[in-house]
């Protein structure tokens, strides 16, 4: 580049050339539009009709729609939900609810394999309009009479138990079948259930009319941008909502991604002012810089060529000149260094997002050696920790948040706003985090060297020794102290297991991991959300209310205590069918009186009084903690207090 145009043409030269390679804007505004116009179409899909968003279909492209609402419309309309394939009855964009029936059910009561089903709690909801009928297979012939035939030429039999008396001895039976089933029908087929006793007429029947699910993603958001004229679509490559506008109205009400126009001319508009700016400092600085070079040169110039009085060269000359070339030279490099100084203090000036660092992803990916598989430290539901090194010498944790699932910015988010605002001893340090633009959301701990409890429990580590139940009581008070803290800070962590709880190497509890936890609104008694959560450790009041409480962590810290006793996991499907989940093991051998056939044999419950009472009265603790009803069970401030007077009755 000629540094020698005068400046006005310099400057627009440079304007024109970043105007005309930074704005490509028509040719984007070109494609949202065209998005708009493609979901704007009018698309049928067979018996349900018209579809819209959040649905996508093979005539309607997924920008249209969001990931987990692919309707198939060939003949009878389906979608399917966490693998299992379901009919589309009907859709409700007005209630945002869609009626869905098994097609594994579909015509009869008894198919070819057993499947409980579970849809997915982050895109879908059960309606008040549902309810779960209990359906039994291949029991014994003690039932003679009760059970009902399939209706099919495989002459098969199922028992329903709303059929049944609610008795000890029906459920003992019970216990003897092959295959148990809960099944959601629509509340209003019940009472034709009840009425014809199970019969399978009547239960086809229910299970070919459905159930009802509402769909939650982007509700507010579509509505939103549909009031203001756009289309409700999906920006895949973002995994975020996004409001698409026509040309006519550019600038409708964009809740989500803001449309790729806006955001193109913002950043393009920005880079563009920054740039000239600078390329204009730039040149007026270095103008300067030459005019005092060319200035420092003639001044040298002169005095060397100034004769002595013998009409030689004098030696002052060249000392002049030296003495002149110096001192430019200096200033010159004085002036470098003073650039490279103020550069590396705005590096170092970093951002920060909730009061927490934002580290680049390039930092981050240098820490953990590019994400070394030998440094993972584990992976979760959620996403996967790799051991790092900062160059300040931190050992740090990084979480590397799953692509594939939909809520991580969400859960991104969440984790940061909640631990930015929390200090506890014993809570995991979070030290920062990338931006949430960056395309991988990575998440930065401090490192905890001694895994988790259950780790520990559950000898997932070979070079783990045993916990003694000393250590085990004191894991109990430190995770129920800082449970405790966060309940008093309006927050409910709504994943409480073993898993999330990290030791340090003197054994001190470390909880983490809240990527489902839930911001408390003061003075409010629940908040209603979809049951999220880790099978074994669900609030069962929770799981059918869907009413988020600080007592359903309670539930979860009191399936924590067994697991302390037994050492043995939450669910584990290699038990009899009546002890996979845990918590259901455990009250069952207290009522039995046999505490002792639950408690880990290492602990010395049979030879150690004080170790027994401590056990017994912990025990007692968890068995109210697993209270059907929340409001018999403690607060995590009681649990709390109770466990530390156990731990101090015992030194007594």
């Amino acid at each position: 580049m000629d540094f020698n145009l005068p400046l006005p043409s310099f400057f627009f030269s440079t304007l024109t050339i970043l105007v005309s390679t930074q704005l490509p804007w028509p040719s984007h505004a070109h494609d949202t539009a065209n998005y708009y116009e493609t979901c704007k179409e009018t698309i049928y899909c067979g018996s349900i009709g018209t579809v819209e968003y959040p649905f996508y279909t093979e005539n309607r492209p997924k920008y249209c729609g969001h990931p987990g609402f692919n309707l198939s419309c060939t003949g009878i309309p389906t979608i399917t939900i966490m693998s299992q394939e379901y009919y589309v009855i009907s859709i409700n964009d007005t209630t945002n609810t869609l009626v869905v029936a098994r097609t594994d059910y579909w015509g009869h009561v008894c198919p070819a394999s057993l499947v409980n089903i579970t849809i997915d709690f982050t895109l879908f909801s059960y309606t008040s309009a549902d309810e779960n009928i209990t359906l039994y297979y291949g029991c014994t012939s003690s039932l003679s009479g009760l059970q009902k035939s399939c209706g099919t030429s495989t002459d098969g039999e199922y028992f329903l138990t709303r059929s049944m008396e609610d008795s000890d001895s029906y459920q003992q039976q019970l216990a003897s079948c092959s295959g148990k089933l809960f099944v959601p029908v629509h509340q209003s087929d019940v009472a034709a259930i009840d009425d014809s006793e199970g019969s399978a007429g009547t239960v086809t029947s229910a299970l070919k009319n459905g159930f009802e699910l509402e769909w939650l993603p982007e509700n507010n958001k579509c509505g939103e941008c549909e009031d203001g004229g756009g289309q409700c679509g999906f920006d895949w490559d973002l995994g975020d909502f996004t409001c698409y506008c026509s040309t006519e109205n550019p600038n409708c009400n964009n809740t989500g991604s803001k449309s790729k126009t806006g955001l193109l001319i913002g950043i393009a508009a920005g880079a563009t002012c920054m740039l000239v700016l600078l390329l204009g400092c730039g040149f007026l600085l270095l103008t300067r810089r030459r005019k005092q070079l060319h200035i420092s040169h003639s001044e040298g110039y002169q005095l060397a060529a100034t004769p002595s009085s013998g009409g030689l060269p004098s030696s002052n000359g060249f000392t002049t000149t030296a003495a002149t070339t110096t001192a430019t030279t200096t200033n010159l490099s004085q002036s470098i260094s003073s650039y490279s100084t103020s550069k590396s203090e705005v590096a170092n000036r970093r951002s920060t997002y909730f009061g927490v660092q934002v580290f680049s992803y390039t930092e981050l990916e240098a820490a953990t050696n590019n994400f070394d598989e030998s440094r993972e430290l584990g992976d979760g539901g959620f996403g996967t920790v790799y051991y790092g090194e900062l160059p300040d010498g931190r050992i740090i944790a990084v979480k590397r948040l799953h692509e594939k699932n939909y809520k991580r910015v969400e859960q991104f988010v969440n984790e940061v706003e909640i631990l930015a605002r929390l200090r506890h001893k014993n809570l995991v340090t979070l030290y920062g985090c990338t931006s949430k633009r960056s395309p991988k959301l990575l998440l930065v701990y401090e490192y905890i060297p001694n895994g988790t409890v259950a780790d520990h429990l559950h000898r997932k580590r070979p070079e783990i020794g045993l916990l003694t139940w000393a250590t085990r009581l004191n894991i109990a008070i430190e995770t129920a102290d800082a449970l405790s803290y966060l309940h008093a800070s309006d927050v409910i962590h709504r994943d409480v297991k073993t898993a999330n709880i990290l030791l340090d190497n003197n054994f001190q509890v470390k909880v983490a991991d809240f990527g489902l936890s839930r911001l408390f609104p003061n003075d409010a008694t629940h908040v209603s959300t979809a049951p999220q959560g880790t099978p074994g450790y669900l609030d069962p009041e929770y799981f059918q209310l869907y009413q988020l409480t600080e007592k359903s962590d309670v539930y979860s810290f009191g399936v924590v205590l067994f697991e302390l006793i037994s050492s043995k996991e939450a669910v584990d499907v290699t038990r009899h069918k009546l002890d996979v989940n845990l918590a259901n093991m455990a009250i069952n051998r207290i009522r039995n009186e046999a505490l002792h056939e639950l408690v880990d044999p290492c602990l010395g419950f049979e030879n150690d009084y004080d170790v027994q009472e401590m056990i017994k009265s912990v025990a007692e603790l968890a068995c109210q903690c697993l209270h059907n009803d929340k409001d018999i069970r403690p607060t995590m401030s009681e649990v709390f207090e109770i466990l530390k007077g156990i731990r101090e009755k015992s030194s007594e």
